[in-house]
């Protein structure tokens, strides 16, 4: 994002693009997409807690409102810390660019103090939910910054494992703020959230090999090559089959449709090992992961009220 614009412009028409730069860059630096989809799992989690324990989620709206608020205030924070901290090998990878931290737009110090008050407001806001809410926040934001962002990320192979961790959290930190103990239905959806992530993040880093080798990160595809990478991918869209079968109270049509979702993937994940464009076809992985968790989470939802 440019930071040539004037500061002493006046005109309605040179404020307006300021302002919708900074809102973007914002939005950039808490990685608006990843708050996003953590909120669905996020949610996902609360529904089903209170689906599972009979409970009505209209007589306590301040649970879901201290909940998700939270939740999306410790993701943006941990988002916002992550950019603070890859500041220094973000100018190198393209796709990284057009980062606030990267272009000078926000200051170091000004991510800084952004992330910290996201974190602490968050955290206060989860623990108004319950006290298990704001240990699995805790949680969520040490797995992501500590042994992600600062650690494993530029030292190890299973960085994306690692990191996994930290995406499978969000689900669990909504069903505690219901049901403190957790379930088995929690545990279902923390696996399904974490074996769900490799193959889609190492998509990802396939179509983004030569900006990680350049920026020195050690991601799976960059260190041992597209074939180990492929054959990773297809052992984790394997081990995805019987998680479903963990959430059998949302029925058998659920069951099926999970199903077919996984033959889907798995399918496109053996045809990996014949295709010419390898690119190309970790485009399609990439693609077909958002889809499959979107449709997956949201007929938990919908499942979920007629059991």
């Amino acid at each position: 994002m440019s930071n040539s614009h004037s500061i002493t412009a006046t005109t309605e028409t040179d404020k307006v693009p300021e302002t919708t730069s900074f809102i973007k860059d914002f939005l950039a630096l808490i990685k608006i997409g990843i708050v996003n989809s953590n909120l669905v799992t996020t949610f996902t989690g609360i529904w089903l807690a209170f689906q599972f324990t009979n409970r009505n989620f209209l007589q306590e709206l301040d649970l879901l409102f201290y909940t998700l608020l939270g939740a999306a205030f410790i993701i943006a924070g941990s988002g916002a810390m992550n950019n603070y901290i890859d500041r220094d090998i973000d100018p190198i990878m393209k796709s990284k660019r057009a980062r606030p931290t990267v272009t000078g737009r926000f200051k170091p110090t000004a991510v800084l103090t952004t992330s910290l008050t996201l974190l602490v407001v968050g955290e206060i806001l989860l623990f108004l939910a319950s006290t298990s809410a704001g240990v699995w926040g805790l949680a969520g934001i040490i797995s992501y910054v500590v042994l992600y962002s600062m650690w494993s990320k530029r030292k190890h192979v299973s960085n994306t494992v690692v990191g996994s961790i930290s995406g499978a959290i969000p689900p669990l930190i909504g069903w505690a703020a219901v049901e403190p103990g957790l379930s088995y239905g929690a545990l279902a959806l923390f696996l399904i959230m974490f074996v769900w992530q490799p193959p889609h993040f190492y998509a990802l880093a396939m179509k983004r090999t030569e900006e990680y080798r350049a920026a020195g990160i050690p991601m799976l595809p960059v260190v041992k090559g597209f074939a180990r990478t492929k054959r990773s991918m297809l052992l984790w869209v394997i081990f995805l089959f019987p998680l479903p079968f963990l959430l059998m109270n949302l029925g058998i049509v659920f069951i099926v449709l999970a199903t077919i979702l996984n033959i889907g993937w798995l399918l496109l994940a053996i045809k990996g090992f014949r295709v010419k464009d390898d690119l190309k076809w970790a485009t399609g992985m990439f693609v077909y992961s958002l889809n499959y968790m979107t449709i997956l989470f949201v007929s938990m939802i919908i499942f979920s009220i007629f059991i």
